[in-house]
């Protein structure tokens, strides 16, 4: 009988895994361990000691640094990441998966022979981009991209596999309201989203971390108004179906390259279409006219409101299903495992899979 693999999955420590409420990377690692441990997969999670996995946990942070000022996140950072390496040179697993960001790279070459595996959840900055640079290509090294938008020219990738998400309840209907969710920051879009709110003349939902207080206090909270515009807080796994799913769409006008955008995929599973700014993962996640619709920064007012009407008609059933496999839990686990078995040898190269995966170069 053909032992099982042995992965180690490298999560953040910013946030619990899974997260209480915020904490995308988290989710997604905390996702991708429980599927692979359903598989039969003997997996070993690198998280914090409050962390929930049916896997093996290791933690050295007692707690996430972001919900506790006392620990410095230097500190901390570095001693999780030195555990999980010094587990590695003891030969405990077969492959190490880092969403760790950047940092874990430069610990790789003193544990020769361990296959690293980096999902790069996106790019804080140009500044980050040479360490990913000093490792790109190298035997043992193996960069996967979440969308194809966030390939960066400069480096090799070994493939691009789009977040699968746990599945969320169907909503066939919505309950009047449009929403906001995600980080309270410029990038996100939060003012525009109370803007077309207001010209449509419906009620907004907002939920997520305040990111930028200046922002918020300057650009949301004076215009916060009971019944009409709403700010939640941070909502967390138990509300998040429920807000997404009785939305009339969710607004979604970034104004940055977005990697990824988990809230995206999740609104989509529960039938809820999307209204986004076409700008970096956008067109990937959305199917025009089916589960929403894409626009251009500074689209005339008008003519989003138009699109609000439009996406209250479209079929959410439709919507649904366009996100049922694509943003599954169970296909991203696949297009890990053939990942996996490709780089140790245990699987040919099978080219380009379930239309998200396996692209080299």
């Amino acid at each position: 009988m053909t032992p099982p693999l042995r992965i180690a999955i490298l999560a953040p420590i910013s946030w619990r895994t899974p997260p209480r409420h915020y904490g995308p990377w988290e989710a997604v690692a905390s996702s991708l361990a429980e599927g692979l441990v359903k598989r039969g997969v003997d997996v070993t999670l690198f998280a914090t000691a409050d962390s929930r996995t049916a896997g093996r946990l290791v933690a050295t942070a007692p707690r996430p640094f972001s919900e506790d000022p006392s620990l410095d996140p230097k500190v901390w950072e570095c001693l999780h990441i030195a555990r999980a390496f010094e587990h590695g040179a003891a030969g405990e697993f077969d492959l190490l998966h880092n969403h760790f960001d950047f940092l874990p790279l430069s610990y790789s070459a003193l544990v020769p022979g361990l296959p690293v595996v980096t999902t790069i959840h996106g790019f804080s900055s140009e500044a980050i981009l040479p360490v990913y640079q000093r490792y790109s290509g190298c035997p043992g090294h193996h960069y996967v991209a979440i969308s194809q938008a966030d390939r960066h020219p400069s480096l090799r990738y070994a493939a691009t596999i789009h977040h699968g998400i746990p599945p969320l309840p169907f909503s066939p209907e919505h309950r009047g309201y449009l929403l906001f969710f995600g980080r309270i920051h410029p990038d996100k879009g939060t003012a525009d989203a109370i803007a077309l709110a207001r010209a449509a003349g419906l009620p907004l939902r907002i939920a997520g971390i305040i990111q930028d207080e200046a922002y918020f206090e300057r650009e949301v909270a004076p215009l916060l108004e009971p019944g009409r515009v709403d700010y939640l807080g941070p909502v967390g796994p138990d509300q998040r179906a429920g807000l997404l799913g009785g939305a009339i769409a969710l607004l979604h006008l970034i104004h940055f390259d977005e990697p990824f955008g988990l809230s995206v995929a999740e609104a989509l599973w529960c039938g809820t279409p999307v209204i986004a700014h076409r700008r970096g993962s956008m067109p990937e996640l959305i199917r025009e006219g089916e589960s929403g619709f894409l626009v251009e920064e500074g689209a005339a007012t008008p003519k989003l409101v138009a699109l609000l009407a439009q996406a209250a008609r479209l079929d959410r059933r439709a919507v649904r299903a366009s996100a049922r496999h694509r943003f599954s839990v169970e296909r991203m686990v696949d297009d890990y495992l053939n990942l996996y078995r490709r780089i140790l040898g245990q699987a040919p190269d099978p080219g380009e899979a379930s239309g998200h995966s396996i692209n080299k170069n």
